[in-house]
């Protein structure tokens, strides 16, 4: 064991490396293309069939050893250091994710891997820490399974459990990753609970209808996704509400910043105030055939944006689409990277990390 000294030492040093170092750069030359953070797909297949999801699909191949090899090359070439590994479910094929993590962490980056842990064992758990995880964001949505919400806690005990005890021998850092939905608002509050026992920090999402604008044939749950309704709205209020005063009085550590929890509930009744995106200029993400795309929402959307190595992200192309998709979309991912690109709220980025390591 390494110690919390070490532990957050270690943590700190990755945050200037692969976070700050590619942050000022992205700063020093906006003319270029300098993202900060990039999200692999490596699979669209999934092992859970979570309503409210429209990009995982069975159907589809997932990505070869050389296209994931290759889009790190490039992606260290233009000096991004943050990879997350994404699905589906990355977990369907673990050796080729830790290939995929050892060699991201061999080449400098802040591997960081979403999962909805069901998959894992101990032994993986050991493999990825020896491998270089840097961070695992743990899919949580309820804790006894519900119509439609497969990704329970009470699935996933003993990993989670194990999971925590590994964090100080390999030097990770463990978060909750949890979609509000209209039939799971407290679920939320007591994972969130759960998350603070564990002294881990947590992040939150709105379930969002995909735009109109994106293909989603293969997408089942249309009739069943989950979203919130009017009948929930003030429930959800009292929720963002509670969370915000555990963040702001507490000091639980949470992703999202206070701006955008207050946001949600502007987002749900069909308004949102215009914020800082920066999908396809700061952060992006890889599909799994090397194409490219802005970020979640136009996964499956109709446009070249290039290729791993021939990125063609427009900036007047890109004014154009988020001009339609801004107003129905509250990212957390990407507004909370919009959100420190604003130097008024670096303190609070770092004050955040300290808490957790």
């Amino acid at each position: 064991m390494m110690g919390q000294f070490r532990y957050k030492a270690l943590n700190g040093i990755r945050a200037l490396r692969r976070w700050v170092v590619p942050y000022i750069l992205s700063e020093l030359h906006p003319d270029k293309f300098h993202p900060v953070l990039c999200y692999l797909f490596t699979d669209w297949k999934c092992n859970v069939d979570c309503h409210y999801c429209f990009q995982n699909d069975n159907a589809r191949p997932g990505m070869s050893w050389e296209t994931a090899k290759s889009s790190i090359d490039w992606l260290k070439a233009i000096g991004c250091r943050v990879l997350s590994i994404m699905g589906g479910e990355p977990l369907i094929r673990k050796k080729f994710i830790l290939d995929v993590i050892r060699y991201g962490s061999e080449n400098g980056f802040f591997v960081y891997l979403p999962t909805n842990g069901q998959l894992m064992d101990e032994r993986f758990i050991d493999e990825m820490g020896e491998a270089g995880l840097a961070a695992l964001n743990l899919a949580v949505d309820c804790v006894e399974p519900k119509p439609g919400l497969p990704k329970a806690f009470s699935k996933i005990e003993p990993q989670f459990r194990y999971l925590v005890k590994q964090q100080e021998k390999y030097g990770y850092l463990v978060f909750l990753n949890i979609n509000i939905c209209r039939n799971n608002i407290e679920d939320v509050r007591r994972l969130t609970e759960i998350a603070h026992e564990y002294r881990i920090g947590t992040d939150y999402h709105l379930n969002e209808a995909p735009h109109d604008f994106v293909r989603t044939d293969h997408y089942k749950h249309k009739e069943d996704s989950l979203y919130i309704l009017p009948e929930q709205y003030d429930q959800v209020d009292e929720l963002l509400d509670w969370l915000i005063e555990k963040q702001q009085r507490d000091r639980w550590p949470m992703v999202n910043p206070v701006a955008h929890l207050e946001t949600l509930k502007k987002r749900m009744r069909g308004t949102i105030p215009a914020w800082d995106c920066r999908a396809g200029q700061s952060g992006f993400l890889i599909r799994p055939d090397g194409s490219l795309a802005p970020c979640f929402d136009m996964i499956t959307y109709d446009h070249d944006w290039g290729h791993i190595w021939r990125p063609r992200f427009d900036p007047e192309e890109l004014k154009a689409l988020k001009a339609k998709c801004l107003p129905n979309c509250s990212s957390t991912c990407f507004y909370t990277l919009g959100h420190y690109y604003n130097p008024r709220y670096i303190p609070e980025w770092v004050r955040k990390h300290a808490r957790v390591g």
